[in-house]
């Protein structure tokens, strides 16, 4: 046993770190007794007793251990399951702060801190496992990082207004692993992501910033690898600042973490020179260890009382409002501080331009529950490295209280599942309802959102101090159906997850058209396509057109399929991953969606930087948002109220010097319908866009038959389930 005292008067930084001889490396734990670094190499383990604990801190100083080494924890202290207590010094745990890791997890017993038979079954209070982990956990590698001051000077990083922003969702693996345009060996990795092809796939379709699923270290829930499955999300977190080396390329992943750390700071300086901005989706409300009854890997093993919320009568009791078996306990400043540190690592030396932060409300628990004013979330609104960044909150959790949506402080986006909601009802569910007779709902609900969810983000001090534009519209996310799935399933179709269907959700608000799932080209029922790609085009329009930050979930613009699967967290398969072969159908939807975003970037009008007020845009000016129905007449309290009424129209103006103008037409009827646009906004409009076009470029035909422009107070017709965009002529 190896003892190195450390000559350091600084306070003592979490992690390993190089220094000029060596490293200093510093834990937190403590309830412990006491701290092994293990240095591992092939065959032998060199263990290191650590100073400490100094305000919960172990540490020292080892000279003569060079990057690349492996390495990782033992704890000593008591097994003491009651009080919350679970140190086993067999295990081989997992330094929090590692930035790298190497080694496949296993899920044997040996990775239990409690005894549990061959079924991993056994009683986590019961008594500690004596059999050593080292051979079934990954293991820390040494990185040097002191050098990395992230792959661009902040200057040349997009910076793109949160006005201009269009968000598009994307798994690293996911994106490219049926790419045929990318070589073999980039295929599903960081270095594919960021292929020129990609690259100009993306910049072509108009979004801004890639969000990508989660890239922290990540490993499979137990009950996923017995059925032969995996966490493919990757929302079950084993390390906060190791990339996941899986993503990396072979050569990279032989080379070791520091080169797969080279890899994803390349890809991240390729998306730059692009334009593009790189959000992170970032998993801090728990861990890949499960319950009380899981596995024995790193912060369980370190101090299980202080990382995880337990319930304050029963100390052996977790806290679970995520779903996932634990939560972090962001009640403890260690726990603040740990996510802090990981997110100013991710943005100065990896280079990310913002987070989208899982499950958010549990980062703001404080003793009292949610609270917008949390240390946390100050934090990463205040830090140097974290405040000009992007901040997107998924508001809600499981606990009580969990749904939150709009009561982030800003500058925080957020994802609003009540646009969602309402734009999935107005488009789909509400038409397969009046399809049998039934009532749907009102149209000042979707009216609302397509306004900008004034609603929902308008409140706070002052009111209205936040716009627009921290409303996060979606449509479609990693969870859930597709956008094509959308329109040709009613249920859930999850049978391939092995939970007989249990899972996922089942308030979908589709409509299948009156097929279920897919309709060959020749079939009886294949009058539905049209229908079908239609509602794909008024849900995308919607989403584009609407007032706020839309998010396009990655795929959708091709039409991708999951068959139906509306949880498909654990397949990783072509029935997850993006394809990109283009049937004529499919080439015609990405050229309607590059049209659609083009339309957003040219327009102002519909890029909106404050709530509207009804109030003229300036002087003299229109009104900034103004709604008519069918007739052309404005919209009064009455109609606002009146469920038949499934078609309006809504103007939006910007004043000058931008004096733009567009009027959005909805026909939300089973029933072609006569609209008379609204008199006295513009002399003359241009028809932009009509969701009945299969490919923008049938405008020219509509030109040819002289609709292209009409003139304020002239009626116009449109089909059923459509919706018109016209511009200021």
């Amino acid at each position: 046993m190896g003892r190195v005292s450390s000559p350091s008067r600084r306070p003592p930084r979490l992690g390993v770190h190089v220094v000029d001889d060596g490293i200093e490396v510093a834990v937190l734990a403590p309830h412990a007794d006491a701290i092994d670094l293990c240095l591992l190499d092939e065959g032998t383990e060199r263990r290191v007793r650590l100073d400490g604990p100094s305000l919960g801190v172990f540490s020292a100083h080892v000279p003569g251990v060079q990057p690349g080494q492996r390495y990782g924890f033992r704890a000593h202290g008591p097994w003491e399951p009651s009080y919350g207590l679970r140190y086993n010094p067999a295990k081989l745990l997992v330094d929090p702060y590692a930035r790298g890791l190497v080694g496949a997890l296993g899920y044997g017993p040996a990775t239990y801190g409690h005894v549990v038979d061959d079924q991993l079954r056994g009683d986590p209070h019961g008594a500690a496992d004596g059999r050593d982990s080292a051979a079934h956990v990954p293991h820390g590698v040494v990185v040097d990082t002191r050098d990395l001051a992230g792959p661009d000077p902040a200057a040349n990083r997009p910076w793109t207004p949160w006005r201009d922003t269009v968000v598009y969702e994307a798994h690293v693996k996911g994106l490219t692993a049926l790419a045929e345009h990318v070589p073999p060996e980039l295929r599903g990795t960081y270095a594919g992501l960021a292929h020129p092809t990609v690259i100009e796939h993306l910049v072509r379709l108009g979004v801004t910033a890639v969000e990508l699923l989660p890239v922290h270290a990540h490993a499979s829930e137990p009950h996923l690898v017995r059925r032969g499955l995996t966490n493919y999300w990757g929302y079950n977190t084993l390390g906060f600042f190791a990339p996941h080396a899986p993503y990396a390329t072979e050569l990279a992943r032989r080379l070791g973490p520091a080169a797969v750390l080279a890899e994803l700071r390349t890809a991240v300086h390729a998306l730059h020179e692009a334009g593009l901005e790189v959000l992170l989706d970032v998993v801090y409300n728990h861990t890949c260890e499960g319950g009380a009854d899981g596995q024995h890997l790193s912060w369980r093993g370190l101090d299980n009382a202080v990382y995880y919320a337990h319930d304050g009568n029963i100390p052996a009791g977790i806290v679970d409002v995520t779903g996932c078996g634990n939560t972090l306990d962001f009640r403890r400043p260690e726990v603040v501080a740990l996510t802090m540190d990981s997110l100013r690592y991710w943005a100065d030396v990896v280079g990310v331009d913002g987070f989208r932060f899982d499950l958010a409300v549990t980062l703001g628990r404080g003793t009292q529950g949610f609270t917008p004013d949390h240390p946390l979330l100050v934090a990463a609104s205040t830090d140097p490295s974290l405040h000009a960044l992007k901040r997107i909150a998924e508001p809600w959790d499981i606990g009580p209280g969990g749904w939150r949506t709009g009561q982030f402080p800003p500058p925080f986006g957020e994802w609003n599942d009540r646009f969602r909601n309402a734009v999935r009802s107005f488009w789909l569910a509400d038409p397969g309802r009046a399809a049998h007779g039934l009532p749907g709902h009102r149209v000042r609900e979707v009216a609302t959102r397509l306004s900008g969810s004034v609603d929902l983000f308008g409140n706070g001090t002052p009111p209205l101090a936040r716009t627009p534009t921290a409303s996060v519209n979606f449509l479609t996310a990693h969870d859930g159906f597709t956008l094509a799935d959308l329109v040709a399933y009613e249920h859930k179709h999850n049978a391939a997850n092995g939970e007989q269907n249990r899972d996922g959700s089942d308030d979908n608000r589709s409509w299948n058209h009156g097929v279920e799932g897919p309709v060959p080209p020749d079939s009886p029922g294949a009058d539905v396509l049209p229908l079908r790609r239609r509602s794909i085009r008024n849900l995308l329009g919607t989403l584009v057109l609407a007032a706020g930050t839309p998010m396009i979930t990655a795929g959708d613009e091709l039409g991708r399929t999951q068959h139906g699967n509306n949880n498909a967290y654990c397949q990783d398969s072509e029935l997850s991953w993006m394809s990109w072969k283009l049937p004529p159908w499919r080439r015609n939807l990405l050229e309607t969606a590059r049209h659609l975003l083009t339309l957003r970037r040219a327009h102002p009008a519909l890029r909106a930087t404050a709530f509207y007020t009804g109030g003229p845009a300036g002087d003299g000016e229109a009104p900034d948002l103004a709604w008519f129905g069918p007739d052309g007449a404005p919209f009064d309290h009455a109609r606002w109220h009146d469920a038949s009424i499934r078609t309006f129209q809504m103007v939006r103006t910007t004043a000058a010097p931008e004096s733009d103008s567009v009027l959005v037409v909805v026909n939300g009827a089973l029933d072609q319908l006569a609209v008379r646009l609204p008199p006295d906004h513009v002399a003359r409009w241009q028809l932009a866009w009509d969701s009945v076009w299969e490919h923008p470029r049938e405008e020219r035909l509509t030109a040819i038959a002289g609709g292209l422009h009409a003139g304020g107070g002239e009626s116009v017709v449109l089909e059923p389930l459509s919706m018109r965009v016209y511009v200021r002529a």
